[in-house]
C-alpha cells in the first residue's frame, strides 16, 4: 500500500503531495545548505521544506541577520564616550 505524504512550506503553509520546485534547506548555528527537492533530503532530520526559490530566499536572510550577522556598533555612543573622555 502506497502512503501519501504530504509537505507544509515553512513560510507560507501551503501544503502538497507533489513538491515539484521545492527547496529543502538543512541548517544549524554555523551552517546552511540549499537543497533541490528530494524525498532524502526532504525526509532528513531538521529539514525545512519552502514551495519556491523566494520563499527559500526570506528563509535564507533571516538566517543570516540571526546567525551571520554581528551586532552593529553604536558610533554614536563610541563619540560621546570618546568626547567626555577628553
Amino acid at each position: 500500500m502506497t502512503t501519501v505524504r504530504e509537505f507544509k512550506c515553512e513560510v507560507c503553509g501551503t501544503l502538497t503531495t507533489n513538491p515539484i520546485h521545492w527547496y529543502v534547506i538543512q541548517c544549524g548555528n554555523a551552517e546552511l545548505t540549499v537543497i533541490k527537492w528530494s524525498d532524502a533530503a526532504a525526509d532528513a532530520a531538521g529539514a525545512r521544506h519552502y514551495c519556491g526559490e523566494a520563499h527559500a530566499q526570506i528563509y535564507i536572510s533571516r538566517w543570516f541577520e540571526s546567525v551571520c550577522t554581528p551586532t552593529k556598533p553604536d558610533f554614536i555612543r563610541s563619540a560621546q564616550a570618546t568626547s567626555t573622555l577628553r
